[in-house]
């Protein structure tokens, strides 16, 4: 807008009141078609448009969502984002973004933002949904909320999939393969309850087809992709045949940690992953998944908190848990028999079921 063009310089131009002026552009009130075209035309011609900040504290809304999710880099994170942002702005909405890395303290910094913003509602992606003070504070005032991906907790709807039910069909896709002693990875459980419930439903998955306990190898802050080392697990534990990661960046980075001490995915190790990002197909082995559908989550999510912005009184909606699928992918196929040690794997004492250091992802890549 040109500088110190105001309300009155478009009153003057349609040749009407100040009034008339706010309520056609506010659409706040009654205007014969004429006089709405009048005002229109000198608004266009002076370039002239309410401010953001003048039109929410006439409303009371800012017409803004805040979004906050763990990372970008994670495809299922960005494709959902993609499609709220797209949904909201349908609707006259603008979306206020953030990412935590998945540092609690940055996440809890974020939404602390995202409230002094004053957006009218959130859409969020926690590391722990249940026990998140500042979510807490999101619902004393009312603000309407919906997270995805996070299993719901009272009084918060949220676009998710049952974790804990993929997972357990993973141990059953592994049993029925022949697989008898298999391993779980995840990226620091702390900073992911999704990782957490994916762990719980493969031990029971695994329990209930008289497997082996998962043996739990949890990744520790990592340094570049490239650097997964799985050497000490691997030559450690010669009977795993088997590894599920918890979200397909990490399953990708296992395969090509396995091929680089020697290995070969799946006739000595079999690989499985979680999400169903588009590279897995390409890659080679292709990869083996749960394939869960970012998009459907994202719009999900935006029409809900849209529609408790805009319904008054409106009680919390009860969402189901979305569809997924398991993709059989080349990463997964029957054990050929225990590994030799033919000189590519160092021996080395059976790892710890926390063993640190272990493996090196970016946080960024985590789900």
């Amino acid at each position: 807008m040109p500088s110190g063009i105001t309300i009155k310089d478009v009153a003057r131009e349609a040749g009407c009141g100040v009034a008339t002026v706010s309520r056609v552009l506010n659409d706040s009130g009654p205007a014969s078609a004429e006089t709405r075209k009048r005002v229109l035309d000198a608004a266009a011609r002076l370039k002239f448009s309410f401010s953001d900040v003048g039109r929410s504290l006439q409303s009371r809304q800012t017409r803004a969502i805040g979004c906050l999710v763990p990372s970008l880099v994670n495809p299922v994170f960005a494709e959902a984002v993609q499609e709220l942002q797209a949904c909201a702005l349908e609707r006259g909405f603008h979306v206020l973004l953030m990412c935590s890395n998945y540092d609690p303290a940055l996440e809890a910094e974020a939404m602390r933002i995202l409230l002094a913003k004053r957006v009218d509602g959130m859409i969020l992606t926690l590391s722990a949904a249940s026990d998140c003070a500042e979510l807490a504070t999101v619902q004393d005032r009312n603000i309407p909320a919906c997270m995805m991906y996070n299993t719901p907790v009272p009084g918060v709807p949220s676009a998710f999939v049952d974790n804990r039910s993929a997972a357990r069909d993973v141990a059953g896709e592994f049993a029925r393969a022949g697989h008898r002693r298999v391993g779980f990875l995840a990226l620091r459980f702390g900073s992911s309850d999704r990782a957490r419930e994916r762990y719980e439903g493969f031990l029971e998955g695994c329990r209930a087809m008289g497997m082996d306990d998962p043996v739990l190898v949890e990744v520790d802050e990592a340094i570049r992709f490239e650097d997964v080392n799985l050497q000490r697990l691997l030559s450690g534990d010669r009977a795993l045949t088997g590894l599920f990661a918890s979200n397909d960046y990490l399953a990708l980075s296992v395969i090509s940690a396995v091929h680089d001490l020697g290995l070969t995915v799946p006739g000595d190790v079999s690989v499985v992953g979680f999400d169903g990002i588009a590279i897995g197909r390409a890659f080679r082995p292709s990869l083996a998944t749960i394939v869960t559908d970012a998009r459907e989550m994202g719009r999900i999510a935006a029409d809900t908190v849209i529609e408790m912005i805009t319904t008054q009184d409106m009680p919390v909606p009860e969402l189901s848990g979305l569809a997924y699928s398991f993709r059989r992918g080349e990463s997964l196929g029957s054990p050929r028999g225990g590994r030799t040690d033919d000189g590519e794997v160092a021996a080395s004492p059976t790892p710890s079921c926390h063993p640190k250091r272990n493996s090196t992802v970016p946080k960024e890549q985590q789900s």
